[in-house]
């Protein structure tokens, strides 16, 4: 018996058919890394990098955004049904046993030539197998068990996302409190400015044209700290949504000694070119577009085993009696099988359509990765570019920054010595302002550029290829 057991095992597992999935590649890794320019194999990139910024602040908000995070949890749910989805999937061709009981009466009509009652109490045991002989449940396991690998991958890509969205949402609060900081010390260099001019106005040495420039540089720079402080709050509250607080909950969490934007965050430039050729084909999203046409590989597979016969074997053993005393009795024993064959003869081309069907949505998944990696090799180009010319952009900044405070002390001391007048002081003052709040722009913007690159790569969440 055990022998014609293992002999139907391999005739059964043998007959799967529809194609086997082929990994289909739209670039060799070398034509990748080429378009990259990227020339190792030594970066590793680590699901914490965040933490190479050594703020414990945002350590911990992304410790929460990943436990809280609304579309965190939500991927999670749908993780946990592609997994019960592949569990049903898996004993979809299996035999079945249900259990029935029931009590039968029946009348017949005398005009039919039947007059005799039908009275009895009925146990037993239903049994239904569909046999798997073409692999069509194969398939549908092999279908569903790539969905569920899918949804495992589009889990580690909103990860990737999220934690890239709260890092830079954090620093954008940063960039606008450096931003606000900027333009308070400022206000408190034209109060002592205007001070100053209010007293020679008082005193009728200056004239009025001067006392109203600098009343207007004054109000001016007022009116930057109410718009920067909105901003800040709005950015706060979308920082509370992404780690799923309620608004205005996270201002003490946020407070740090030292503003990281104050200073230009540093990267080794030449350690981004420094990426393994595999690095794209390994991101999540792209590992989730490919599990999609494993799915539909084996869909394929499936609407090719509906065209052949199909084998099912369905039975019955139980107890029949009229008395239900009689019920449990070896007397009452009854069992009956019916194995049966359907094969599809003529339907109208409806099967082959199908199969046609399935093939036709292969090619659109095919295209769906392919427009996945495409976008992956753009993100993670544009992110590389982006970087490297915006620490450019900072040094010029820095010494623009540098060179306008300096400046502004040489006006300032050659105004208060009565050598220039106050419209040249104005100038300059309206410049450092500018020169100060573009440079803390550049280092937020920096800081922006090293998490958009790390987003780009994967952001640790790479698998194997």
């Amino acid at each position: 018996m055990r022998k014609w057991l293992f002999v139907l095992s391999c005739f059964l597992s043998a007959c799967t058919v529809g194609p086997n999935y082929e990994k289909k590649d739209v670039f060799e890794d070398a034509q990748i890394a080429e378009s990259l320019k990227l020339h190792g194999t030594k970066l590793q990139i680590s699901q914490k990098w965040y933490q190479d910024f050594g703020d414990s602040n945002l350590d911990y908000f992304i410790s929460e955004a990943i436990n809280e995070n609304t579309d965190v949890l939500s991927t999670i749910e749908k993780l946990r049904q592609a997994r019960t989805i592949a569990k049903i999937a898996k004993v979809q061709y299996l035999p079945m046993l249900d259990l029935s009981s029931g009590y039968d009466y029946a009348k017949p009509s005398k005009n039919i030539g039947l007059t005799a009652d039908t009275d009895y109490f009925s146990i037993g045991f239903d049994g239904n197998w569909e046999i798997d002989i073409w692999g069509k449940g194969r398939r549908l396991n092999e279908q569903k068990r790539a969905e569920f690998e899918n949804m495992l991958y589009t889990l580690r890509n909103v990860k990737n996302v999220i934690t890239a969205e709260v890092a830079t949402t954090y620093f954008n609060i940063k960039t606008l409190e450096e931003k606000r900081r900027i333009a308070l010390h400022n206000l408190s260099l034209q109060k002592d400015i205007f001070k100053s001019i209010d007293e020679k106005y008082q005193a009728g040495i200056t004239d009025e044209s001067t006392y109203h420039q600098a009343s207007y540089l004054l109000e001016k720079t007022k009116a930057l700290i109410p718009s920067l402080e909105a901003r800040i709050s709005s950015e706060k509250n979308a920082l509370a949504t992404l780690i799923g607080k309620l608004p205005n909950t996270i201002d003490e969490k946020i407070k740090t000694k030292t503003n990281p934007v104050k200073n230009a965050s540093r990267y080794e430039i030449k350690n981004l070119l420094d990426l393994p050729a595999d690095i794209i084909r390994t991101r999540p999203d792209v590992k989730a577009a490919e599990k999609m046409m494993v799915a539909q590989n084996a869909a394929i597979g499936q609407a090719i085993a509906s065209v052949y016969p199909n084998v099912s074997l369905s039975g019955l053993f139980g107890f029949e009696a009229k008395n239900m005393s009689d019920l449990i009795k070896s007397s009452s024993k009854a069992y009956s099988y019916q194995p049966s064959l359907t094969a599809p003869i003529f339907h109208w081309g409806e099967l082959q359509n199908n199969i046609n069907l399935e093939r036709e949505k292969m090619a659109e998944t095919y295209q769906a990765y392919r427009k996945t990696l495409l976008s992956s090799v753009e993100e993670l180009s544009n992110a590389i570019t982006a970087l490297q010319k915006e620490y450019q952009a900072n040094r010029a900044s820095r010494n623009a920054a540098y060179n306008m405070k300096k400046a502004f002390q040489a006006m300032k001391e050659k105004y208060e010595n009565g050598l220039i007048e106050y419209s040249s002081l104005l100038q300059v003052q309206q410049d450092l302002l500018e020169a100060e709040t573009t440079l803390a722009d550049s280092n937020g913007a920096i800081i922006s550029k090293i998490i958009a690159f790390y987003k780009a790569t994967g952001g640790g969440y790479n698998d194997e290829k």
